[in-house]
């Protein structure tokens, strides 16, 4: 007597290419970033009403509350400076070179970063949009002002950085704690910009914006070129293959029938 074969479960669907997930976010962000950039460069005026008043606002509250606003020089000069987001991706390079299957992402950290300071730097230089300008100021920056280097520095660095952790499967409370750390600074260093009048409010949105979209390409550059969970970009081969599992033995109870 023959037993039966059990018809063979559906096949999973496949997985979502790294190109597909990708596509979604940075489209948005990439027709957000376009937009507001096409608006600064126009100098479209409800823009920058909209920007004149938010900014004369802050600027009466920042000359009016000094310790408010000292501890935002403080904030903005040292916690959340360019350089200091650039020394912390440094120090993550530093660990990650010390692990050699590592090193391809610390190679492409250094060049995300890179690119996005110079991606920033250029439109500074296309636009050339002034900074704000006021009678009693409470601070100085230097260069123009769109984008926001301190909000498109500080997006880009702890956004590739919280992204490493959640493909590190860090321990949750670490993974929570990095988020909130990075959410605030990231929000914090924005408004700090606008609070103490050296940019205008939509320099820092484009700093996040531009920030935000450089995340997203570079994530989804790393992902194809190398993919999680032991897969392979294509072409490569990062080692043996497993075994190919033996056949089950037969269930029949038949003698073996001989070859013709």
């Amino acid at each position: 007597m023959r037993t039966p074969h059990a018809p063979a479960p559906p096949a999973p669907p496949g997985p979502r290419t790294p190109a597909r997930s990708a596509v979604a976010p940075a489209v948005l962000l990439g027709a957000a970033s376009a937009l507001l950039l096409a608006l600064v460069a126009a100098e479209w005026r409800p823009l920058l009403d909209l920007d004149g008043g938010i900014s004369r606002t802050t600027h009466r509250w920042a000359v009016a509350e000094g310790g408010l606003t000292q501890a935002a020089r403080v904030l903005t000069d040292w916690v959340w400076d360019p350089w200091t987001m650039r020394l912390l991706c440094a120090v993550v390079v530093v660990l990650l070179l010390r692990r050699p299957a590592a090193r391809w992402t610390a190679g492409w950290l250094v060049v995300v970063v890179a690119l996005g300071t110079a991606l920033q730097q250029g439109l500074k230089a296309a636009l050339g949009r002034e900074r704000p300008v006021w009678s009693d100021p409470v601070d100085t920056a230097h260069y123009a002002a769109f984008p926001s280097g301190h909000a498109m520095t500080a997006t880009v660095v702890l956004g590739l950085l919280l992204w490493l952790l959640h493909r590190h499967g860090v321990a949750r409370v670490l993974w929570r704690t990095a988020l909130v750390l990075a959410v605030i600074s990231v929000a914090g260093v924005g408004l700090t910009r606008v609070w103490l009048g050296v940019h205008w409010p939509t320099d820092v949105l484009g700093g996040w914006l531009f920030g935000a979209l450089t995340v997203v390409a570079a994530v989804a550059v790393h992902r194809r070129l190398r993919p999680a969970h032991g897969g392979t970009a294509p072409g490569r081969s990062d080692g043996p293959r497993p075994p190919s599992p033996s056949p089950e033995p037969s269930t029949s109870d038949d003698p073996p029938r001989r070859p013709r």
